[in-house]
């Protein structure tokens, strides 16, 4: 094979995260975001070490029945198998995880129990939190405002009928750029840094039905724009759309940094104030409009359910041999949710988390839903375990996804606790950390996973390991 050669092939499987795996009388080649059972063409783009990747070009045969539920499936960057259906997505998704953590059960003594997968209580319009970018989808095109084309870093679609978000984040998605493209106001260009309008984020409560909505612009005012007028009379027609849910908030939000990512340098509220409340499990919590907050709130329950039947699990085991609650740390414990959530089998939960936003809301959440054995600790886990007093007898990690900083695992691993609960968003960054944790002495005696993100190519993992 060789690099610019275009090449046809069946696709057998999908590896973690959206490996599909292509054979062809030339060998294997890894094709991104090719569908097990498809016969697909592709080209060669990258040669390395003898193993071939390509580009998917087209699909020439599918073997599934239902099609693309969304206009822009494809095109779009977000989902990657709306193609099949959930059930099909599901043992796919299944089989990706018992393969990668294979491995890791190989290199153990100990068995260990691996519980089905848990799909999502709704496959579709699940999502509490959207980021939407302005752009074009073509050099010196309209304004458009939704997510970046696959494979492109500039031009964007307007993803008008997005199934995985419901009508609410629709409306106010084509709403706002027909009122910006109406008039003309520029977006920002990333290489000359010129332009005002950069992001829309739109958050909504699943249970409450409150929405949050941030316009983030530059400073850069275009010529002639009188911007106070421009926005107020943008938050009134935001306040005139015919809505499933209600506003808490409209908020306008400067950031002139240079990066892509929805930052701050000023907020200003337009409408009511920054924060909501969702419910989950029985307990509320407020959200801001940068707090971390999982973004399927239905899958959120099952995930945090199973966290609990871990904990209680491990709480079990403690209590029996030593007549106690146990004391709990829970580490990169963002607002604060699974802390709260296992509060009642605890004697005590600390929780640390490196965002003070973070770190206020769950303080918050703690006061209001009365749970007054939770202390949360702003700081990086990595310098704050070296400062806490107490000692933990069980230990939850809910890292991001780049997993647990190598110097912070073996402080952490030190305290030596019967059983440790690791909750990730990225499987192979557990699987990487799972290395240290077992040359410490601990062993995988449970493990499942949880679908928090129907139709893309992510899934959430929790372990229970135990100290041998």
């Amino acid at each position: 094979m060789k690099k610019g050669m275009i090449a046809q092939g069946k696709v057998l499987r999908m590896d973690f995260p959206n490996k599909g795996i292509v054979q062809t009388p030339e060998g294997d080649v890894v094709v991104k975001n090719a569908l097990p059972g498809d016969t697909i063409e592709f080209r060669i783009n990258k040669i390395r070490k003898g193993k071939a990747e390509g580009q998917l070009l087209r699909v020439i045969d599918s073997c599934r029945e239902q099609g693309p539920t969304c206009s822009f499936f494809g095109v779009c960057g977000g989902c990657t198998s709306l193609s099949m259906t959930y059930e099909e997505q599901l043992r796919m998704k299944e089989e990706q995880i018992k393969r990668l953590i294979r491995p890791v059960l190989e290199a153990q003594e100990k068995e260990c129990r691996v519980d089905p997968i848990q799909g999502s209580p709704k496959a579709y319009e699940y999502r509490n939190k959207m980021e939407f970018s302005f752009g074009d989808s073509a050099k010196d095109g309209p304004l458009e405002l939704g997510m970046h084309r696959r494979g492109s870093f500039y031009d964007v679609v307007t993803v008008s009928d997005c199934r995985i978000v419901d009508g609410d984040y629709r409306a106010i998605l084509t709403a706002t750029r027909d009122y910006f493209g109406g008039r003309g106001i520029t977006y920002y260009h990333k290489n000359s840094h010129e332009g005002y309008l950069r992001h829309l984020l739109v958050r909504k409560a699943s249970r409450t039905g409150e929405i949050l909505v941030a316009l983030v612009t530059t400073s850069q005012t275009d010529s002639g724009v009188r911007e106070d007028a421009l926005l107020a009379e943008y938050r009134d027609m935001l306040l005139g759309l015919p809505l499933q849910g209600s506003y808490a908030g409209i908020a306008h939000i400067v950031n002139d940094a240079l990066s892509d990512a929805v930052l701050c340098d000023r907020m200003e509220m337009l409408y009511g104030q920054d924060w909501f409340y969702e419910e989950l499990l029985g307990l509320r919590f407020r959200i801001s409009t940068f707090s971390f907050f999982q973004t399927n709130s239905y899958s959120a329950e099952v995930l945090y359910d199973t966290v609990r039947s871990y904990v209680k699990e491990a709480q079990e085991g403690y209590e029996e041999k030593t007549g106690k609650k146990p004391v709990v740390f829970d580490l990169y414990s963002g607002t604060g949710t699974i802390a709260q959530l296992i509060a009642p089998v605890a004697d005590a939960v600390v929780g640390v988390e490196i965002v003070e936003e973070a770190v206020e809301a769950a303080r918050k959440n703690a006061a209001e839903n009365g749970l007054e054995n939770c202390t949360f600790i702003a700081g990086d886990v990595l310098k704050v375990i070296d400062t806490l007093e107490s000692k933990p007898d069980l230990i939850i990690l809910d890292p991001p996804r780049d997993g647990i900083h190598p110097k912070a695992l073996p402080k952490i691993l030190s305290y030596g606790v019967d059983y440790i609960i690791y909750v990730s968003c990225k499987p192979t960054s557990f699987v990487r950390d799972m290395e240290m944790i077992h040359a410490a002495g601990y062993q995988a005696v449970r493990i499942g996973c949880v679908d928090q993100f129907p139709w893309t190519a992510n899934t959430e993992v929790c372990c229970l390991l135990e100290r041998l």
